[in-house]
């Protein structure tokens, strides 16, 4: 009787220690807007985050000789700089291990601080603002090349092949808006174009037809918009309503299938120019084109633009771990910082000494037969 006994209670510790081990939990978060006029783009980072879970946890993953569950802790942060600093206090007091996101700079940028005080390391899929790694916080990464690289290459691109004699610029007064027009017109003006107007919105206006009659006034050529694919898309409807026959371009705010979709025939093709700040070339391209099939199998819906970026970020966080042996943000961050060539579905990663992404590319597009087309990947 006392060795059935025995062997019952060994079963039982033996049962719970199992349990134990498959209940260890690492929480890691991923927040964007997935509410508001943006949530398809912010709905669109968080898939790309589950994707890898899951992923992660059908393969299963190792961290110093213990199996762990990988959980996703999901926030919306409706791209309002105060949410999304009320959210990221609320990931530090849970002490989650990671974060992946924000989508928006201006959500980004503040959220940062709470983050490195809380020594959380977080990756940006898409924060192009290059002030958010200029901080000196050790815990800021950037999975794409910021707005000095993006609002150049279009500025350029707008003199010497667009051949624009007279341009306008719109920003939607966000960080992000203003940070790439910035760089856009310093662009424009060192490669010898005029820039005829300065104009400005918000990033949830929907009349534009003030500032519009003014650039149609100036007989712009081109138009730059730095804001988002919710705003850029009326604004081209009102464009074509007032008769303006300009070039649009702008960053990767409206380089999205929406765009497409918001602008509808308002579109001409060859008129709309943007610059996704990614890309991938030769080889790489299998390897995304397989990414976005197996995305719009699980989710039923084209990819927008960064998913892939947040995809990769969540599996170079959790490579960081399994490399440290430890979920502990401490040891692990340190890791997170010294990788390098890291083969993602977006390219091969390496972080320099701010947490930029090195050699990053931009992808030059076009809206053509009612399709984003791929122009050149510049790096």
């Amino acid at each position: 009787m006392l060795l059935k006994l025995n062997i019952v209670a060994a079963a039982v510790v033996a049962l719970s220690s199992g349990f134990a081990m498959a209940q260890e939990v690492v929480t890691i978060a991923h927040v964007g807007p997935t509410s508001g006029a943006i949530a398809h783009l912010g709905k669109d980072n968080e898939n790309g985050a589950k994707m890898a879970v899951e992923e992660l946890n059908a393969k299963g993953v190792t961290i110093g000789g213990k199996k762990v569950t990988l959980k996703l802790m999901t926030e919306d942060d409706a791209a309002d700089p105060k949410q999304g600093t009320a959210v990221a206090q609320k990931l530090a007091d849970a002490k989650v291990v990671g974060v992946v996101g924000h989508l928006n700079s201006g959500t980004t940028i503040p959220a940062s601080r709470i983050y490195s005080d809380a020594g959380i390391p977080q990756v940006s899929p898409s924060a192009t603002n290059p002030k958010y790694t200029r901080q000196g916080f050790k815990t800021a990464f950037r999975m794409v090349a910021d707005d000095v690289h993006l609002g150049s290459t279009l500025g350029k691109y707008a003199v010497n092949t667009l051949k624009g004699k007279a341009i306008a610029v719109i920003d939607d007064r966000t960080a992000y808006g203003q940070g790439v027009a910035q760089e856009f017109t310093k662009a424009v003006e060192a490669a010898g174009g005029t820039v005829v107007a300065k104009e400005f919105t918000t990033d949830k206006a929907t009349d534009f037809n003030s500032i519009l009659t003014t650039i149609k006034g100036k007989k712009a050529d081109v138009v730059f918009f730095g804001g988002m694919d919710a705003v850029a898309g009326p604004m081209l409807r009102q464009m074509k309503s007032l008769g303006i026959n300009a070039k649009f371009m702008g960053g990767d705010g409206i380089c999205s299938t929406e765009l497409v979709k918001l602008g509808g025939d308002a579109i001409s093709d060859n008129q709309v120019y943007c610059a996704e700040a990614g890309g991938v070339e030769g080889a790489g391209k299998a390897g995304m084109e397989k990414f976005k099939a197996a995305f719009k199998a699980k989710f039923g819906t084209e990819v927008q633009v960064y998913a892939p970026y947040v995809y990769d970020g969540v599996n170079v966080m959790v490579a960081a771990m399994v490399k440290a042996g430890s979920s502990d943000p401490a040891k692990y961050l340190p890791i997170l910082a010294a990788t390098k060539d890291y083969q993602g579905v977006t390219g091969p990663i390496t972080f320099d000494e701010k947490g930029d992404i090195k050699n990053g590319a931009l992808t030059l597009k076009t809206v053509k037969g009612g399709k984003l087309s791929d122009l050149a990947v510049i790096r």
